[in-house]
């Protein structure tokens, strides 16, 4: 059973799968993913090239101050990123097909358009301000954050696309209670 957990920045997608997987269960999480994308020489390369980068060091960082001063659409690495992302993924699947369920963290599921691909899909959602604490307990930027949170679609428009909603505004007590409630219907 392949099960997609998605929410808006910060929601705590990495915590709604942390406790569904628990630990036995393989994990998909697409942000892991793209870090070690940055990591690649012939990826780092592409962005150099793409967004006329010179310096050899901290290139994250550099796209992200460049996002800030609207010099790089966020967009336009979303296309160098995301085909990366979607191998990656199709390679997750294939080596772990045999495990009972199969858990995929993806941030922008119904945005890639790719929630069909999975039998169960969550949404984790909270509210904006808890959102935004959260990022910066993280060591992001609010003004950072609201141009990341603008890039997602509403949550209104996420919920509508996916099988369950999570609200996360409470304890990590409440938020397991949730989830392992929906899990019960399938054990």
């Amino acid at each position: 059973m392949k099960i997609a957990i998605t929410g808006s920045l910060a929601s705590g997608k990495t915590s709604a799968t942390k406790f569904l997987s628990k630990k036995k269960y393989p994990v998909f999480n697409a942000d892991n993913s793209v870090k070690q994308l940055y990591s690649q020489t012939s990826f780092i390369k592409k962005v150099k090239k793409k967004f006329r980068i010179n310096k050899n060091r901290n290139i994250k960082q550099i796209i992200k101050k460049e996002i800030l001063k609207n010099n790089i659409k966020l967009h336009k690495i979303e296309k160098l990123i995301h085909p990366f992302i979607r191998r990656k993924m199709y390679s997750f699947l294939k080596k772990n097909r045999k495990h009972k369920y199969l858990f995929f963290e993806i941030p922008l599921l119904i945005e890639s358009n790719i929630q069909k691909k999975f039998d169960i899909t969550i949404f984790v959602t909270s509210k904006k301000n808890k959102r935004l604490i959260r990022f910066k307990k993280k060591g992001g930027s609010k003004r950072l954050f609201n141009i990341l949170d603008k890039r997602q679609l509403s949550p209104k428009k996420k919920k509508a696309k996916c099988h369950y909603t999570v609200v996360n505004n409470s304890s990590l007590k409440v938020l397991k209670k949730q989830l392992l409630n929906i899990m019960s219907k399938y054990d």
